[in-house]
Parts: structure tokens; C-alpha cells; sequence
């Protein structure tokens, strides 16, 4: 049970005063209420994280960076990272392995629809080969 005072101060403010064990209660339970929401925030974050990297959208895989960082393209990477040969490629799409192996070196860049069929081929987002 509440048992709150009000009180006028000579200005005309008006003050609730209450017993101590009351005031400490509705601060513990303002603090746990805080550190919810805190955390609640946190859960939104990482929930937001781990959805882009779901729907593969996200960070290319560690692997990938490290190929590319050894001087490798991202897509010669990519292919690696999967383990495929230019051949395999070749037979999945009908892309020539030596078509491939100049749009891995840079030296052509690709359709749009051979970008998509290379990112089918290589079970990966078109983000990460466009």
C-alpha cells in the first residue's frame, strides 16, 4: 500500500514525498526495467545482424577474404572457397573456362546474365559477384 504525501512548497511546486522502503522499490524496478530495454535493444541488433547474414546478404565468408587478400578476384575466390573447378563451371553454365578465366583476371567483365548464372553456379548472392 501507497502511502504518498503532497505537499506545496511556498513557490507553489507541488512534491510527492513517500516512505523510503517505497522509493527504493520504484527504483529497482525503474533500474530492471532499463537494463530490459537495454538488452531488448541488444537482441534487435543482433537479430538484424544474423538476419543479413541468413538471407546471404551479408559478409563475405572469411575464407574468401583471405583468397582475395593472397591476390586472388573475388570471384576466382569465391570459386575456390566453393571448391569448383573453371571446368565444373564450364559444364554447370556453358561458359567457357577461358571466358571465365578472363573475367577473373579482370580482363572482361561480364553480363549481367552471365553474373547471374555464375552466382547460380556458385550458390551465392549476385551481390557478391556484381
Amino acid at each position: 500500500m501507497t502511502h504518498v504525501q503532497f505537499i506545496k512548497t511556498p513557490s507553489g511546486e507541488e512534491l510527492a514525498v513517500l516512505p523510503r522502503a517505497e522509493y527504493d522499490a520504484m527504483i529497482s524496478a525503474q533500474s530492471l526495467h532499463q537494463r530490459y530495454d537495454e538488452d531488448a535493444d541488444d537482441v534487435a541488433i543482433y537479430d538484424a545482424r544474423q538476419a543479413d547474414l541468413d538471407n546471404s546478404t551479408g559478409y563475405l565468408p572469411a575464407e574468401v577474404s583471405k583468397l582475395m587478400l593472397q591476390g586472388n578476384s573475388r570471384l576466382k575466390a569465391i570459386r575456390r572457397w566453393r571448391d569448383i573447378t573453371q571446368l565444373h563451371i564450364e559444364f554447370k553454365t556453358g561458359i567457357s573456362q577461358g571466358y571465365l578465366s578472363e573475367l577473373e583476371n579482370g580482363i572482361k567483365t561480364g553480363t549481367p546474365e552471365t553474373l547471374a548464372m555464375l552466382a547460380k553456379a556458385l550458390d551465392v548472392p549476385l551481390e557478391w559477384i556484381a
